[in-house]
């Protein structure tokens, strides 16, 4: 065994060797201690490969020898003592890897050996630069680019910028600032930061989402999308910020108000791009098996996915007299065996029936809870721990199974993008009816017995299936006493499809993607409106990137309109392919597009002919370590997955999946360490002061004896 430690841009780090294969360490550990047959050796990282045993370097060979040790561990003990000289080391190494491109992958490589691609998640670039999370995910991957490199692999390790988005565009409209002009200053800043840092990546194929040779190719995989129909135009519910004159999606809602500015938000149907993301699902769900990803990733995409079976049931809307009406209610429901068990309806606020719903008496309090529920986030609205709230509407319908009517509810719990935006309560068998049920005084019913457990007077819902019980009635036909519950659900789903009071149906907690964005700085939506019919029209291909027209007001319009509407000249166009006069889409893409894609890019950053080249990709793909944030579990992962399905079925890409493996870095929990410094006689030296660079000794100060004086950290004396 041998352990060898080497300089490392950010910090030493310990490199174990054991037969033929290299474990890397960020501190010693403590079970490698120094004995006769260990010894350490300061070896630069920028040019030594490993082979047959000996370390090679540009100009020496470095060997292991037991007749080194003493004199090695001798200068061991006075090098720990000394500060690390970075300020002379660093600068110098990095001139140097700059000067003669020490990572740069060229454009053509060497097929034969074997690839290695390892990608970080490329940083939005704020104004107030990198903060310690950045450095503590990208440390990992450069540690993993050298050792490959090391191992004689051909690594592709890039860095570029997700430079589109809303807080540059706040910045604009606070400052008067245009976004492109700051965003080119926080890029300079971050790449002037991730330098300093030493990390060996490649900065020829750097990019950014917001330069036009970049997002010709975002635009182009819109048109494809549209070419296939999963592009399409739908009035939805939106989270609308008048303040901020945009639309926000779900995560940039917090408890009713905007994440950025701390906004009013509410919920409006507005005509909107929708990426038809569901009609991807099961092969989202299904391929996740095959991805060496953490478990606990791939658990929240199935759950975001949310693929269950079930039934569409129809309930009957009752008038004052209990007579039916010519309105009926579908619900969507995974417990087709508990129909007997409903006592109420639950609708959304948003639900397109709801007018006809309301009592007179009722009409005012249902209005004022709709205006309520329009201001809270779908994830507010769901969220389990949160006490339900709702409204009874002032109808009633019919329980299709035993005919008993019963009281229709207006509750925010409910979606109305989800399923039917209805729902049949069960709450003696959901524990979100029970909670709901219980609260309002609606009656609960038992119509399932667990087959080892007795539930009577549990105080809670059970939630699983059992023996059916209550579940009878000569007036409908339908009997499924006795009945096990799977059992039972068949027969209800067969009896509703032959009585055509249902069907059985799948379905998906997915939603398609909203896609548009009421904002200017992003990428435009390249197709137009003809004027004398309103038909959408797709902008030639030959004829993109369409650019982002300069605009020196980017404050909202009031109106809805997004602020593009102020480029009039650039708005009013002509049809390419009719020469009709139209006008030009002035919503622009998510900041998500850019970033859907970009791992790609990297490969090929300089094409201007087709977005990858196919043997290029065939070569690069899939990326093999990807690092990043657990937190974009659902968007951009998710959303990347489905463009990259997109792209596989068209033919641009080899592989079904772009990320083979899925690393999550973790969160600094911000713990505070001070270190003091002590000359050999036991005085202490200021950290910035000449004489580290001699012999030191370090020493720990307790979070409580330091103090703060005039912006400096002190000890007490």
């Amino acid at each position: 065994m041998q352990t060898l430690v080497f300089n490392h841009p950010n910090s030493f780090h310990y490199l174990l060797f054991i037969n033929k294969s290299f474990h890397i360490f960020t501190q010693k550990p403590q079970s490698l201690k120094p004995t006769k047959k260990s010894c350490y050796f300061s070896i630069r990282v920028c040019d030594y490969s490993f082979k047959g045993g000996v370390f090679r370097t540009q100009k020496s060979r470095v060997k292991c020898s037991v007749s080194e040790v003493e004199e090695q561990k001798e200068k061991q003990q006075k090098v720990a003592k000394r500060a690390y000289p970075f300020h002379n080391i660093e600068p110098k190494w990095q001139s140097y890897w700059e000067k003669n491109q020490t990572f740069r992958t060229p454009d053509e490589v060497d097929t034969s050996k074997p690839k290695f691609y390892v990608l970080d998640m490329f940083p939005y670039p704020s104004g107030a630069g990198l903060h310690v999370g950045h450095p503590l995910g990208y440390t990992a991957t450069d540690i993993l680019a050298r050792l490959k490199r090391m191992q004689g692999y051909n690594v592709l390790h890039p860095m570029g910028w997700d430079a589109f988005g809303l807080p540059a565009e706040q910045y604009a409209i606070e400052t008067g600032t245009h976004p492109k002009i700051t965003t080119l200053r926080n890029i300079n800043r971050f790449r002037s930061q991730l330098k300093s840092l030493g990390f060996s990546y490649d900065w020829d194929r750097e990019i950014s989402t917001t330069e036009p040779q970049y997002y010709k190719w975002t635009q182009w995989i819109f048109l494809q999308l549209l070419k296939r129909g999963l592009a399409y135009q739908a009035e939805v519910p939106v989270n609308w910020c008048p303040a901020l004159g945009t639309v926000l999606a779900n995560e940039e809602v917090v408890d009713g108000v905007s994440e950025r500015g701390g906004h009013s938000v509410i919920r409006k149907p507005m005509r909107q791009w929708m990426l038809k993301i569901t009609a991807y699902a099961d092969r989202l769900l299904e391929d996740l098996d095959d991805l060496d990803w953490p478990e606990s990733v791939k658990e929240m995409q199935r759950n975001w996915i949310g693929r269950s079976e079930g039934a569409e049931l129809e309930f009957c809307v009752l008038n004052s007299d209990g007579k039916e009406r010519d309105i009926k209610i579908t619900v969507y429901t995974t417990r087709p065996d508990t129909v007997f068990g409903a006592t109420y309806l639950v609708v959304a606020p948003e639900h397109s029936l709801l007018p006809s719903l309301m009592s007179l008496s009722q009409r005012e309090s249902v209005e004022e809870y709709k205006d309520l529920a329009s201001r809270k986030s779908d994830l507010e609205r769901t969220e389990l721990q949160k006490e339900k709230t709702g409204i009874f509407s002032g109808c009633y319908a019919k329980n299709l199974a035993n005919g008993e009517a019963i009281p229709i509810w207006v509750a925010d719990y409910v979606l109305g993008s989800y399923g039917t935006g209805a729902i049949m309560a069960v709450p003696a068998h959901d524990t979100r009816d029970y909670e709901f049920a219980t609260k309002y005084d609606i009656p609960i019913r038992w119509v399932v017995k667990p087959d080892d457990d007795d539930f009577s007077d549990s105080g809670k819902a059970y939630e699983g299936g059992g023996s059916i019980l209550n579940s009878s009635s000569s007036t409908s036909g339908l009997d499924i006493n006795g009945l096990e519950s799977k059992v039972a659900a068949s027969k209800v789903i067969e009896w509703a499809d032959t009585t055509g009071n249902g069907k059985k149906k799948v379905n998906y907690k997915l939603r398609d993607w909203l896609f548009a964005r009421q904002r200017y700085w992003g990428s435009p939506i390249p197709v137009v409106f003809l004027q004398d019919s309103g038909e959408t029209a797709p902008i030639l291909e030959t004829d993109l990137p369409l650019a982002l027209p300069e605009l020196d007001d980017f404050t909202p319009t009031g109106t809805g309109e997004p602020p593009l509407a102020k480029a009039v000249s650039w708005v009013k166009t002509t049809d390419p392919s009719s020469g009709k006069p139209a006008m030009r889409e002035t919503s622009t893409m998510p900041q998500w597009a850019g970033s859907c894609w970009y791992y790609l890019r990297y490969m090929d950053p300089k094409n201007s002919k087709e977005l990858v080249d196919k043997t290029k990709e065939k070569y690069w793909s899939p990326v093999d370590i990807y690092v990043g944030g657990a937190e974009h579990a659902v968007l951009h992962l998710l959303y990347s997955r489905f463009w990259h399905k997109v792209l596989y079925d068209i033919g641009v890409v080899s592989t079904k999946e772009p990320f083979k493996c899925v690393i999550n870095q973790g969160i600094i929990l911000g713990e505070v360490q001070y270190t003091a410094f002590k000359n050999p006689d036991g005085n202490y030296v200021s950290a910035d002061s000449d004489d580290l660079s001699g012999e030191i000794i370090q020493e720990i100060i307790p979070e409580e004896k330091v103090i703060k004086s005039e912006g400096f950290l002190c000890t007490e004396r």
